[in-house]
C-alpha cells in the first residue's frame, strides 16, 4: 500500500496513527502544501478529491477521505467494537468531527500556521473560530468527564479520529486547553497506546 500524505495535516496524520497502532508498514509519499510533490500527485490523479491523505492499495484502487481511510482500515480490528449500537456511536463522533470539529479547529490552527492562509487570517474571524471552538471542546469534555474514551470501553476510530487535531488545539490553534482536563487525560491516554507515533514522527 502507499499513503499519500501531508505531514502538517491532522487528516493525514490521523491515518499514519492508526497504520502505527496496528503495526502496518506502508510507504508514505509526502504531499506537503505548496510542494511539487503535490502537484504531481495532483497530476497524475493520484488524489481523486484534490487533496492527502490518499490510500493507494496493492491492487492500485484509490481510496480518498481520512476517516474512509480509517474504516476501511480498522475493519476487524479492536478500533470498532462489535456492538451494533457502540459502533454507531463512534461513527457518530466521526462525523461530528469532520461536520463541526475540524472545521473549527483544524481551521484556526491552519490560519496561524500556514503562511498562505494569513490573509484570511482577521481578527474577527479568529475571534469566533476561538469562541466556536471552545465550545466544541466542551462538547468533547462533558462526554469524557466520566469515561476513558468517547465510545464504548475502549480506544476507537472515534479517539484516533478526534486526537488529531485535538492534541495541537492548544499549540497550534491558541485554544485554551486548561479549561478542558478531562481532554487532556484522554489526549494523555491516546498518547499512551502502544504503538502510539506523534504527528512528527
Amino acid at each position: 500500500m502507499r499513503l499519500y500524505s501531508m505531514p502538517s495535516s491532522g487528516n493525514s496524520y490521523k491515518v499514519r496513527l492508526l497504520l502505527a497502532l496496528l503495526g502496518r508498514a506502508v510507504e508514505t509519499v509526502d504531499v506537503e502544501y505548496m510542494t511539487e510533490a503535490l502537484d504531481r500527485a495532483k497530476a497524475s490523479g493520484r488524489l481523486p478529491f484534490g487533496k492527502a491523505p490518499v490510500l493507494e492499495l496493492d491492487d492500485g484502487r484509490l481510496l480518498p477521505e481520512s476517516n474512509a481511510i480509517l474504516c476501511w482500515l480498522g475493519e476487524g480490528t479492536r478500533f470498532v467494537p462489535s456492538d451494533p449500537f457502540v459502533r454507531a456511536e463512534m461513527l457518530a463522533w466521526m462525523f461530528w468531527e469532520q461536520n463541526q470539529h475540524e472545521g473549527v479547529i483544524a481551521v484556526r490552527a491552519a490560519l496561524r500556521t500556514y503562511p498562505h492562509r494569513r490573509a484570511q487570517a482577521t481578527p474577527e474571524r479568529l475571534a469566533a473560530l476561538l469562541d466556536s471552538g471552545h465550545a466544541l471542546l466542551g462538547v468533547m469534555e462533558d462526554r469524557l468527564a466520566a469515561r476513558d474514551w468517547l465510545a464504548g470501553d475502549a480506544a476507537s476510530l472515534a479517539d484516533i479520529c478526534l486526537y488529531a487535531y485535538t492534541h495541537t488545539a492548544g499549540e497550534r490553534g491558541g485554544f485554551d486547553m486548561a479549561r478542558f482536563p478531562s481532554v487532556n487525560r484522554w489526549v494523555d491516554r491516546v498518547a499512551a497506546l502502544p504503538g502510539y507515533v506523534g504527528i512528527d514522527g
